[in-house]
């Protein structure tokens, strides 16, 4: 159950913008535009909550700054429920087995079975059971079989990944009114609107907080905002606190911590404004919940599905009319209709199209991938587009100290042992860049600067100053030194203000406002290139300042002035050492790259130009709400830099690329990220994301890498590529078969194939493509990505069958003619020469059409589709002398007839060459 928070006094919330009415858009686009103003509606309430004074609130909500009482919360609990974000609900064994059944094929091969019992049941006294029957049931329960079984065993392993604890959080509760409050540890589902939470660091934030009390407080906003520094809180108190309004961005308000963020020092207090559904979190989680949005490949099956069936409802009515009117015998063309539907119908493909899914699949185990949705791989493969995070993506997701410069930017290593200093003797918890400062030094140094400096005191770290300060005592030789050091780290602008000498070639100079612009402008360049710039500075103090010989030891923000100025120090998220490669491998595969994130535009527009990217002119989260969704899609086409963004402005880019035709990946790891991997046509994310982005994600990768990604996409096009190689050659051959049919069942008084045969043909045919799954693609293929073209593949079906044909029509007339089967007496040595002719050039002529290269010379298929081939044919040749002979309406073919097997067999081949040069000049493509 979702909570919803009713304070008594609610901040009223901005007017949401008008939808159109239902039916103007895609059911899709109004939903989305839906959210997206729910969205806003709450950021705009958290925002007043944020200008009002904390009393204010606390009135607002019912509650005190004690807290509520155990009963308060109770009733609460019960009226509101659990402080629960929407999610969706893994789906029951059973459903997941009747969805590997909704496909198109799947269907009509059921629909053949049943007409085929049907027909076997009406002469069940006198006929033995039909055996074709149970090989079209076969193919059904096996294509079925091992889509429920992949997809299930990859939803459990994603599942497998979440830590499944109960997570709690301290909030202060009393016995009744009047009584002293209490520190409790609770549940994160049990936390109501009105309660006092405690935070300290380490602590997840367990609901939408104002707050009243704060020291020192860093968060980590990354999984909402993607900024990969911890953000600053303000230092508040409640007495105080008159509210802040210089922002409507609840994420970057100073006095909110929101559901999704932790602390990473410091330590608050804050009243729940806000739980379960109604958070800022909870306002994007409806987007992730229901039905999935069709994804490319689900249209492109849809569409191609559609193709087939239109054909077969087209010419198997025509071959049942044809056959019944010329043959008189409506029971025996039915019974030739139905085996004409399933030799149409490429049966073998839900199986064919799993196989490859389920092959993909394990090899992208082995690469440390987990598949969660099988029909992810083929997206993968068709993605031309790939937007991406910027933090742990293209960078290491780690901070550390690039730079220590002095103030005309040169590197100085007395900048980086003042700054060391600084970050070591500090008592309260560092924060990264404190880390990042003394992981740069070497530990041998560390022993002596430790060795040469005590701590006397600390000004520690607030949001108002933005700077901290260590004094400390120098250990001379003969005794405690007459002086103390004080050395200032911090945030430029606020140290630059209280300094007055800078260090310049071994001395101090006065700081002049020529060379305060100057440092300003030093500083400036390096942020610029996308790091972020802290300056230090030094004072030194008598340590007896009243020469009576007490040594001081307290000091105060008030000693923090008459500063000098000694550097700077740089910090950044570094690229990956394989980014750039990675990036290189994935634009020679046709996939454009897009970063998407949270972070300002100068610090991801530096960390795409070090990974190769370049970021032209970056489009920021402000633009887009400003672009409609024409202008967003005219922007998104030619933008590679999208910064600054919020999870709806993402999700609309997403949308943006795939309205204007892109197959859509989406590579992220937080909560922000969740819309837009739930909209992307396959969502990537990685072990380590939080559990919301996981769930939404198709993909998961068990390490963030682009590398890993590339080889993903490889296997997406070669899966791909075997599927519609399939596809294609068995549509055609079908196509070509049926139109053969048509013509000799124009002209020729007998059935020109029995149904029986028929099917056996289309068996034995689909057999060999058993192994197509093992097969390779040309490396030119890989380079491109692939989708699904309904009207690729009509043209191909067009064109290449009725080549086939040709040939069947020369060996109507060389068994009629040349071989004297003119009549029905000797219509079983017809039937059986255009029995083997058929399937030999059918399985055969799929060495020609695999590739657009000369087969067997330029490209080669592998062993299993070689040794498939060669059995096959090997069968087909076999039949007609075999004792299944008889049963299968067959006889043994004159020896004379092989040279003109033959024959047929080389011309084929040749004209085959012929129009596949022809269709690629003409067209521009091939599979």
């Amino acid at each position: 159950m979702i909570t919803k928070t009713t304070p008594t006094t609610t901040p009223t919330p901005p007017t949401p913008e008008t939808l159109a009415p239902p039916g103007r858009r895609p059911r899709r686009e109004r939903r989305a535009a839906e959210l997206a103003a729910r969205t806003r509606r709450i950021a705009g309430r958290l925002a007043e909550f944020s200008a009002l004074p904390a009393e204010t609130v606390l009135h607002d909500l019912g509650s005190t700054p004690a807290g509520l009482t155990h009963r308060e919360a109770e009733l609460r609990r019960e009226r509101d429920g659990a402080n629960a974000i929407a999610q969706d609900r893994p789906a029951r064994w059973y459903v997941q087995l009747a969805k590997a059944c909704r496909n198109p094929f799947i269907l009509v091969l059921a629909v053949l079975v049943a007409v085929m019992y049907g027909q076997w049941l009406q002469v069940s006294d006198t006929e033995p059971f039909d055996p074709k029957i149970v090989i079209l049931g076969a193919m059904v329960l096996i294509s079925v079989g091992l889509r429920f079984w992949q997809e299930y065993r990859s939803g459990a392993a994603a599942d497998a990944l979440r830590a499944l604890v109960t997570t709690t959080t301290a909030v202060q509760r009393r016995a009744g009114r009047g009584r002293i409050p209490a520190t409790v540890e609770i549940p994160m589902a049990d936390v109501v609107a009105g309660d006092v939470v405690k935070l300290a660091a380490g602590d997840l934030v367990p609901a939408d907080l104002r707050l009243l009390a704060a020291k020192d407080l860093m968060v980590s906003q990354a999984a909402l905002s993607g900024e990969s520094l911890p953000v600053a809180k303000a230092d508040t108190r409640l007495a105080t606190d008159r509210g802040e309004d210089t922002t409507r961005d609840p994420v970057e308000a100073g006095n909110l911590v929101l559901t999704g963020t932790s602390v990473t020092s410091g330590s608050a207090t804050g009243v729940v404004v806000a739980t379960g559904a109604d958070t800022y979190l909870g306002s994007m989680a409806g987007a992730l919940v229901g039905e999935r949005p069709e994804t490319s490949f689900d249209t492109g099956v849809k569409k191609v599905s559609f193709l087939l069936i239109r054909f077969m409802m087209v010419m198997v009515p025509v071959v049942f009319l044809l056959n019944g009117l010329t043959k008189g015998d409506w029971a025996e063309a039915f019974t030739f209709a139905v085996a004409v539907a399933v030799g149409l119908t490429p049966e073998m493909l839900p199986m064919v199209v799993t196989t490859n899914l389920a092959r993909g699949a394990v090899a992208l185990s082995r690469r440390k991938v987990v598949v969660k949705h099988l029909n992810a791989i083929q997206n993968l493969g068709a993605m031309d587009v790939l937007c991406t995070d910027k933090t742990g993506t293209l960078t290491e997701d780690r901070i550390v100290l690039d730079r220590y410069l002095d103030v005309h930017g040169r590197p100085d290593t007395e900048v980086l042992e003042h700054a060391y200093l600084n970050s070591h003797f500090q008592t309260g918890l560092r924060n990264l860049m404190d880390q990042a400062v003394i992981d740069r030094m070497h530990e041998a140094e560390e022993v002596v600067v430790d060795a040469r400096f005590t701590l006397v005191d600390e000004i520690p770290f607030d949001f108002a100053r933005r700077r901290m300060s260590v004094v400390l005592r120098r250990n001379d030789l003969d005794g405690p030194a007459a002086e103390h050091l004080l050395i200032t780290k911090g945030a430029v602008e606020e140290v630059l203000d209280r300094c007055d000498r800078v260090a310049h070639a071994g001395d101090s100079v006065e700081l002049t406002g020529a060379l305060r612009d100057s440092v300003l402008r030093t500083a400036e360049d390096h942020s610029r290139q996308g790091m972020r710039v802290l300056a230090v500075a030094v004072r030194t103090l008598p340590a007896d300042p009243d020469g009576t010989e007490a040594v001081r030891t307290s000091y105060g923000v008030a000693d923090e002035a008459g500063l000098t100025l000694i550097g700077f120090l740089a910090f950044l998220d570094p690229p990956k050492r394989d980014a750039a490669e990675a990036l290189r491998a994935l634009a020679d595969n046709g996939v454009a790259v897009k970063v998407v994130t949270g972070d300002g535009e100068l610090v991801a527009a530096r960390v795409c130009e070090q990974v190769g990217i370049d970021p032209g002119t970056p489009v920021t989260g402000a633009e887009i709400d400003a672009l409609d969704d024409l202008e967003l899609l005219d922007r998104a086409r030619t933008a590679t830099l999208f910064a600054k963004v919020n999870p709806v402005q993402k999700a609309r880019i997403v949308r943006a690329l795939q309205a204007d035709g892109h197959t859509v990946g989406f590579l992220g790891d937080g909560i922000n990220d969740a819309a837009a991997l739930r909209d992307a046509d396959v969502g990537i994310s990685v072990d380590t994301a939080v559990d919301i982005a996981k769930e939404s994600a198709d993909i998961i990768l068990l390490e963030k890498d682009l590398t890993v990604l590339g080889q993903g996409v490889l296997r997406g096009r070669l899966t791909f590529g075997n599927t519609i190689k399939y596809l294609k050659l068995t549509a055609s051959s079908n196509f070509g078969n049926v139109f053969s049919v048509l013509v000799a069942s124009a002209f020729i008084p007998f059935q020109p194939m029995l149904a029986l045969q028929l099917l056996v043909q289309n068996l034995l045919y689909d057999i060999s493509q058993l192994a197509t799954p093992w097969d390779r693609m040309d490396a030119d293929y890989l380079r491109t990505p692939r989708t699904w073209d309904a009207r690729g593949i009509r043209r191909f079906m067009l064109v290449l069958g009725p080549t086939s044909s040709v040939f069947d029509i020369t060996t109507f007339a060389l068994m009629w003619y040349v071989f004297g089967a003119d009549s029905e007496v000797h219509q079983a040595l017809f039937q059986s020469g255009w029995f083997v002719e058929g399937l030999l050039t059918q399985t055969l002529v799929v060495h020609m059409l695999r590739t657009r290269r000369v087969p067997f010379v330029q490209s080669r298929a592998t062993w299993p589709v070689l040794l498939m081939t060669a059995l096959v044919m090997g069968v087909g040749l076999w039949l007609p002398f075999s004792p299944l002979a008889g049963a299968l309406g067959l006889q043994a073919l004159p020896l004379a007839y092989f040279p003109w097997l033959v024959a047929t067999l080389a011309t084929y081949c040749l004209l085959t060459q012929g129009v596949k040069r022809w269709y690629i000049r003409r067209f521009g493509e091939w599979l």
